[in-house]
């Protein structure tokens, strides 16, 4: 589980001179917005200075075992987590791929120490205790290197203000701006695929990056649309410290010149999109697109079926929309790409909707009932693979 958001549950203030006003400001604490700290002293900062460190973490649950406690691993660094994609090594070692779901922030990826023993599952249990954490520098010339976050290395000193490695994982955002990796473009989900070696990242849109901000990863000044980057590790080897990367598209409208999008021409009207969010490989290898801020393009969010190879590479094709106010978001398949689940989440939120006059009353349709958030199964009428045709 992602603790995302979580600057909005704070309030309060520091003083100017506090030891964590500079630390909570690089996390925009307090954010206010939930209005926690009315209620309970711990998420108002004036109070409790220290309470938002508790904060930003990945958390792991075992979903196999009911009478697990979920754990924090702060191995992995603190940030506003927009997920965390696994894949297992050739060496063995687990890998996790992270984006910091924020205009100007980063891209990282967690090698474990220890293996995975795939005939133990309760071996693996503390895999994500120990091992380094990276940050992404994205070069001019289509190279990536991914700089540890370890203390003692480089700038991350005593000097700087990093005690310990529990420093740099608390700061990691800071300890990531003294690497001086590349800020991106709100880099939400990062899809690993076995089969291909390839990682597919999410760049949603960052509508305050300046002309004099640009850089070879992030080219669009006010990028309203977004991107899709492929990163290509080294002989699938996703354990690499320098690895290879490219667009698969820069999104928006390819008609509008001014907007620099890059689609396959073999793209329709109805295959473009803006804002990638979320994103699943299928069994089969193929890349899925879920969107969240679509409408800025005039249309509905929803789930797109992306061409990642060939001439038809970088088309893209609407598979599934969402009710107006709603965010696609989790895609994901079961084993034999029979059946998709998606989740539907916030229908209705529309300005000027209201509870009496919602935007939709999607999905019961009752005019006594609200929208309601719900997953959906999909599943091929034909009983073929989703994404394939039937016979």
């Amino acid at each position: 589980m992602s603790e995302e958001n979580f600057n909005g549950c704070f309030m309060g203030e520091l003083q100017d001179d506090h030891p964590e006003q500079a630390h909570h400001d690089r996390y925009g604490v307090p954010g206010g917005w939930y209005q926690w700290g009315r209620y309970f002293d711990r998420f108002d900062v004036s109070k409790e200075p220290h309470e938002p460190n508790r904060f930003g973490w990945i958390v792991e649950v075992d979903p196999m075992d009911p009478t697990s406690t979920p754990k924090k691993r702060t191995a992995l660094g603190r940030f506003k987590h927009e997920g965390a994609e696994t894949v297992v090594a050739p060496d063995g070692r687990l890998v996790v791929y992270m984006g910091d779901d924020q205009r100007f922030d980063y891209l990282y990826k967690f090698v474990s120490e220890g293996r995975v023993d795939p005939d133990n599952r309760l071996a693996s249990r503390g895999l994500l205790d120990s091992g380094t954490l990276y940050v992404a520098k994205f070069d001019d010339d289509g190279s990536v290197e991914w700089m540890p976050l370890t203390h003692g290395r480089g700038s991350l000193t005593a000097a700087n203000g990093f005690a310990s490695q529990a420093d740099v994982l608390i700061e990691t955002r800071r300890a990531a701006d003294l690497l001086e990796a590349t800020p991106m473009d709100r880099p939400e989900d990062v899809e690993p695929d076995t089969k291909t070696g390839r990682v597919w990242v999410m760049l949603t849109n960052n509508s305050r990056r300046g002309e004099d901000e640009t850089n070879a990863a992030n080219p669009r000044p006010d990028n309203m649309f977004g991107d899709i980057i492929e990163i290509q590790e080294p002989d699938g080897d996703f354990a690499a410290t320098r690895s290879s990367w490219d667009f698969l598209v820069k999104c928006g409208d390819p008609a509008v010149a001014a907007v620099g999008a890059t689609w396959n021409p073999l793209t329709s009207e109805n295959g473009w999109f803006g804002s990638p969010d979320n994103c699943a490989v299928d069994p089969m290898g193929g890349l899925w697109v879920a969107t969240d801020g679509n409408e800025g393009t005039g249309a509905a969010d929803g789930l797109w079926a992306m061409e990642t190879d060939g001439q038809s590479r970088g088309t893209g094709r609407a598979f599934y929309r969402v009710p107006v106010g709603a965010e696609l978001c989790g895609p994901r398949f079961m084993p034999d790409s029979k059946t998709l689940f998606v989740s539907v989440q916030h229908p209705g939120a529309s300005d000027g909707a209201t509870f009496e006059n919602p935007a939709t009353r999607w999905p019961d349709f009752d005019p006594r009932m609200p929208p309601k958030p719900a997953v959906v199964s999909i599943q091929n009428k034909g009983g073929d693979a989703i994404g394939r045709k039937t016979a």
